[in-house]
């Protein structure tokens, strides 16, 4: 996956769900893009008042046609030609993923270099917080045509059907799947105390490492996926681009975390989306022999 010039289109498809309060799905990843520099059309899959860990919270989520209508809509926009990016996440609904792909071949149409990435949202630790039908669409429909995809690890770990308890598991487990590009989340570390992203590219494997934060607040997988993708549209290679990454989105997290903030606090130290100074441990890592990435 080869990075976008200057003068490549900059607009990014932001496809997740949408809270009042909060920093977590569309809220995080718009602000973050928007923030670096890219302009971005929001999609929304279900509208909420807050993130349910909070408690109990209605769900709006468009009618399968409707939202079919709307992304078609997209499809046939005139300005399609200033998308240079898909990022998607949360689905409302199963029957939303085929939406998402059919939207995602259009913008490739009409930019063959235009990058759709992949966060496939639908568990953590505890399992399963989608139904299965969401899930399987997710990873059958969207996974198979993703050129980028930043799964945390439960996610992977229920997509490639084995837990996954160790960085050898997690290496394999990515180089199994699909999209060339495999950022996965809340991989295990090998320093004491730390949690890790793994970057899988068709040619390198890097680790990067920080302090683990207990009970830290969602929304950290959405913002880690929208700046890794700001990061790819300005040039950044694979490496650097994951440690600026992993640095932005711990920065936050330790300083939302100081203040006791029950969401991720990214427009007060939005300057870290940009500069951040958290020091991220990052090793190169044994490349995983497989044929897909001979």
């Amino acid at each position: 996956m080869q990075a976008q010039g200057s003068d490549a289109p900059r607009a990014v498809i932001v496809i997740s769900s949408h809270v009042a309060r909060g920093s977590v799905g569309n809220r995080a990843a718009v602000f973050a893009l928007e923030t670096l520099g890219f302009p971005v059309w929001a999609v929304p899959t279900v509208i909420l008042p807050w993130h349910p860990g909070h408690g109990p919270a209605t769900r709006i989520v468009p009618p399968p046609a409707d939202f079919a209508a709307l992304m078609k809509d997209l499809e046939g926009a005139r300005w399609l030609g200033e998308v240079g990016a898909v990022l998607s996440g949360y689905l409302g609904d199963a029957a939303q993923a085929q939406a998402v792909a059919s939207l995602v071949g259009a913008v490739k149409a009409r930019n063959p270099r235009a990058v759709y990435v992949c966060d496939p949202v639908i568990g953590d630790h505890g399992g399963l917080y989608v139904p299965e039908a969401t899930a399987v669409a997710i990873r059958d429909r969207l996974m198979s045509i993703a050129d980028v995809a930043t799964p945390n690890r439960y996610e992977l770990a229920w997509m490639a059907g084995e837990p996954l308890d160790d960085i050898s598991s997690v290496l394999r487990a990515a180089g199994d799947a699909a999209p060339p590009t495999m950022l996965v989340t809340s991989a295990p570390a090998m320093m004491n105390g730390s949690i890790a992203n793994l970057l899988l590219t068709p040619s390198r494997a890097h680790l990067a490492e920080h302090r683990l934060i207990d009970r830290p607040p969602n929304g950290l997988g959405d913002l880690t996926a929208a700046v890794y993708l700001a990061r790819h549209l300005a040039g950044q290679p694979p490496e650097k681009a994951l440690q600026s990454t992993t640095a932005a989105v711990f920065e936050i997290l330790a300083r939302t975390a100081r203040r006791g903030g029950d969401e991720l606090q990214i427009e007060t130290d939005a300057q870290s989306l940009s500069h951040p100074m958290a020091m991220v441990q990052t090793r190169q890592l044994a490349f995983p022999s497989r044929d897909r990435r001979a």
